[in-house]
């Protein structure tokens, strides 16, 4: 399903993700030394594969396809990126669940120049996970995470949202997180 037009903010006015703000890593920090966020800080602090780690806590993990397609990406995720403003780029939003529950919202943005090459195949996942793409090749390199609290609009919403960049040589896309409650009531 193609992505719906987007509002003055640049944000996909059809993306079930919602408005986030985001802090470097000395809010990942502050977790470290024991802020309450219960379930939360072990999601927003594992370094490996959240794809991985969320396929060993239930007997069936699946990822559905909410929209993807070429798109502006935010102004924010556009200087993230160093790409344009306005400069199109594929986005992929998909929902990950385990045992038929909605556990994460995921939003990647994938840089025109990331897509060529090997990189094309990034276009064609379809429900299969881009955790598992990822971490299956080496030359990929995670950034730093960053944490992200998130303007909830409706209940069952994320509330808390991390995210990080992948890099291959100058190559490179932006993956985040988010958590839905489902998940942190666990």
């Amino acid at each position: 399903m193609p992505l719906k037009g987007s509002d003055t903010s640049g944000r996909d006015t059809a993306s079930l993700i919602p408005p986030t703000r985001w802090y470097p890593n000395r809010v990942r920090a502050s977790l470290r030394r024991g802020a309450p966020l219960g379930a939360a800080r072990h999601w927003l602090q594992l370094e490996g594969s959240l794809t991985r780690a969320l396929q060993m806590r239930c007997d069936r993990f699946s990822v559905q396809v909410l929209a993807e397609g070429f798109r502006c990406p935010t102004l924010e995720e556009s200087r993230t990126l160093n790409i344009r403003l306005r400069q199109r780029a594929w986005i992929r939003e998909v929902c990950l669940q385990g045992d038929g529950e909605p556990w994460v919202l995921a939003r990647t943005v994938i840089p025109l120049r990331t897509l060529q090459g090997p990189g094309r195949r990034l276009r064609h996942l379809g429900r299969k996970p881009l955790g598992a793409y990822l971490f299956s090749h080496t030359q990929w390199q995670r950034g730093p995470f960053q944490t992200g609290l998130c303007r909830a609009q409706q209940a069952g919403a994320p509330t808390l949202a991390r995210r990080s960049s992948f890099c291959n040589g100058k190559r490179c896309l932006l993956v985040g997180e988010y958590f839905l409650p489902a998940l942190l009531q666990q």
